[in-house]
């Protein structure tokens, strides 16, 4: 008859070595598996039935009073049913048979289970209470010694150590490197060595897309742990990123506990940083709301230094407009984020309600703004952000500047794609005009134009639109159409001509060549 399974589970830091080491036990070591000696004890499990695998689930240390053994053929039953589903130590007692069995003996060796004989005065209980004791000792231990660290931390932010000397003193007691991070890319706390624009890709999608935190990203054959630094106004897109190099779940307990408390003080730092910015707001929007009026500009550039700006130096402007995710927080929250990863820069709401941000003017200033702002698509589930970017310009010429930026703003979000950044240059073109007409009359003017066409696809499959566009997109070059479609010749003219007689165009005449790309543009 079996004993019914009877297990405790319990979480500790014991490791084996100490457990066999403890002269009030009085446990006999029979047989050694590999990197076992060293091991935490895992999960204590008790048990007499013959197959316990189904309630082991890896690492568990079995104490067993050998119930179960009714020929020597069980012992190879039991310990390939528990090896099977991980667990590495059995604790054996001889009580019941007077010594633990050679044939258990020669399982274990098979299976590279560990094998501890306990002595006849020894109850299970007493192992059990032992392993108990001293993981509480070692939380004690650890409690305290978090205690110690918290206060630390504090009173170096109480006597004006920076964050980034924090990091750095975490960095070194856990032997990895940290920095923080936003999703857009910008580096709060640097780190030792500055992360190229793919990785920092890698990890703003992992962090924006994970479904639970922390989480670990792979970028480049290294791995980083990536721990949310508060949720801001509950939204990731918002939030700051501890990013450590290095897997979290292969950590002591230790380093992941110091991990979880510079977060705590990144976030307090934060929220300091946070209460700066909203101070500036009203100064901002006063300045911006100078600009927009048609101050004078010397006025101007007074409100702008005194909002954070350098009104003497050449400046662009964005205007800037996320739909349908949240609160308009969100929106000035990440505006202001990317604004400062160019610099001194004034962000706040215009007259029309979107967001105005006045930035320093860099070379590869668009290029910049599209890899910040593009980093944010993965977690723009529903929503859709725009920005229109002005030219160079200076503070007497701020509000052509903003009407360019507007312009831009409006053909940014006639897009379809989540994140769309559209300089003034490229809305000096058909863009522009197209931008302008109301979406009901374009879609009038795609219909009336292309209807025929996109019924025809729609029934035959036959791909007259695409060999359109790709036909314009080739100056009307037969030959340089079909190369690009791998498509013969002969089949290009013929899909050519069926468009033409659908359409009742003549591509060859440059007003119907208009009309045609147009309608394309529209769709």
């Amino acid at each position: 008859m079996y004993v019914p399974l009877r297990s405790r589970r319990r979480r500790c830091a014991v490791l084996l070595s100490e457990l066999l080491d403890a002269p009030e036990l009085g446990l006999r070591l029979l047989h050694l598996a590999e990197d076992t000696l060293d091991r935490p004890i895992g999960r204590l499990v008790t048990t007499d039935l013959l197959e316990p695998g189904r309630y082991l689930s890896g690492g568990e240390l079995v104490l067993t009073g050998l119930v179960w053994r009714r020929s020597p053929a069980d012992s190879e039953t039991f310990v390939t049913s528990m090896a099977a589903r991980g667990a590495t130590t059995i604790l054996a007692g001889k009580a019941l048979l007077g010594d633990v069995p050679e044939d258990l003996l020669e399982a274990c060796r098979g299976h590279q289970v560990t094998l501890i004989e306990v002595p006849i005065a020894v109850a299970f209980a007493d192992i059990t209470e032992y392993v108990a004791a001293a993981g509480s000792m070692e939380t004690g231990a650890r409690l305290s010694a978090s205690l110690v660290r918290q206060r630390q931390l504090l009173s170096s932010i109480a006597a004006g150590r920076s964050l980034d000397e924090l990091a750095d003193r975490i960095s070194a007691e856990i032997g990895h490197d940290c920095r923080v991070i936003t999703p857009t890319g910008r580096h709060v706390v640097p780190g030792p060595g500055e992360l190229d624009e793919a990785t920092l890709d890698v990890i703003s999608r992992r962090f924006l897309t994970a479904d639970r935190t922390p989480a670990v990203a792979d970028a480049g054959g290294t791995s980083y742990s990536l721990f949310p630094v508060g949720s801001g106004l509950g939204n990731r897109l918002t939030a700051w990123v501890l990013v450590i190099e290095g897997d979290h779940t292969e950590w002591s307990r230790d380093h992941v506990e110091a991990v979880h408390e510079l977060c705590a003080i990144t976030a307090l730092d934060r929220a300091r940083r946070d209460e700066g910015r909203l101070a500036l707001r009203p100064l901002v929007a006063d300045a911006l709301a100078l600009v927009e009026s048609g101050a004078p500009h010397a006025e101007v550039a007074t409100r702008l230094r005194q909002a954070g700006a350098q009104s003497n130096r050449p400046m662009v402007v964005a205007v800037a407009e996320l739909r349908d995710d949240g609160p308009g927080e969100v929106a000035i929250t990440l505006l202001e984020d990317v604004a400062l990863t160019v610099g001194p820069a004034v962000v706040a709401p215009g007259r029309d309600g979107v967001l105005v941000a006045l930035l320093p003017f860099a070379p590869g200033l668009p290029d910049q703004l599209r890899r910040a702002f593009g980093r944010l698509s993965p977690g723009l589930v529903r929503a859709r952000l725009g920005v229109g970017v002005s030219g160079e310009t200076t503070v007497d010429a701020l509000a052509g500047a903003l009407e360019e930026a507007r312009f831009a703003h409006r053909v940014a979000l006639s897009g379809s794609t989540p994140v769309s950044v559209v300089t003034s240059d490229e809305v000096a073109s058909h863009v522009l005009l197209l931008a302008t007409v109301p979406d009901d009359v374009r879609r009038t003017y795609t219909q009336r134009v292309l209807g025929p066409v996109l019924e025809h696809d729609r029934r035959t499959q036959s791909d007259l639109l695409t060999t359109l566009r790709e036909f314009l997109a080739c100056d009307g070059s037969w030959s340089r159409a079909a190369e690009t479609l791998h498509l013969h010749v002969n089949t290009v003219r013929y899909r050519i001509e069926r468009v033409e007689q659908l359409t009742g165009r003549d591509l060859s005449r440059l007003e119907d060549r208009v009309d045609v790309f147009l309608a394309l543009k529209s769709l």
